[in-house]
């Protein structure tokens, strides 16, 4: 009987450190860089104007012009996909730029569907790519 006991405690010492050993193997991962659009919802109809309202998380919102490791500013872009990684995002009236550290902004757009795509972007405005990207679609009444 003390054998078996005895075993029973081993093999439960063992699983835990096993379980510790594999704990402290896999690191945890960290907060990945993301990027949302808060407001309107993906589907949602709405009137203009509208309130856009967007949130990185994992990184800190700034105005433009500085580059600062995990910072950066948003853009809205209006029918149009993310920017590829390191691209700068164009300066036109699809593409929206937040200069000043602001995570929202109100857009008026005529009767329609719309896809909208919140991009995050370094202080020089070069895309953080598809990772801190968020697109949805709505309709304008």
């Amino acid at each position: 009987m003390f054998k078996q006991i005895f075993r029973r405690t081993l093999q439960a010492a063992a699983s835990g450190s096993l379980l510790m050993l594999v704990m402290h193997a896999v690191p945890a991962q960290a907060d990945e860089p993301t990027l949302s659009i808060l407001e309107p919802k993906s589907g949602q109809t709405v009137t203009s104007p509208f309130r856009v309202r967007l949130a990185a998380h994992s990184m800190t919102t700034r105005p433009a012009g500085k580059l600062v490791e995990g910072t950066g500013h948003h853009h809205v872009l209006i029918n149009h996909g993310a920017v590829g990684k390191g691209d700068v995002i164009p300066h036109d009236d699809t593409h929206i730029h937040l200069d000043n550290g602001q995570t929202e902004t109100m857009l008026s757009l005529p009767p329609g569907k719309y896809k909208l795509t919140a991009q995050f972007a370094d202080g020089e405005h070069r895309s953080y790519g598809h990772m801190m990207a968020h697109g949805i679609n709505i309709t304008v009444k």
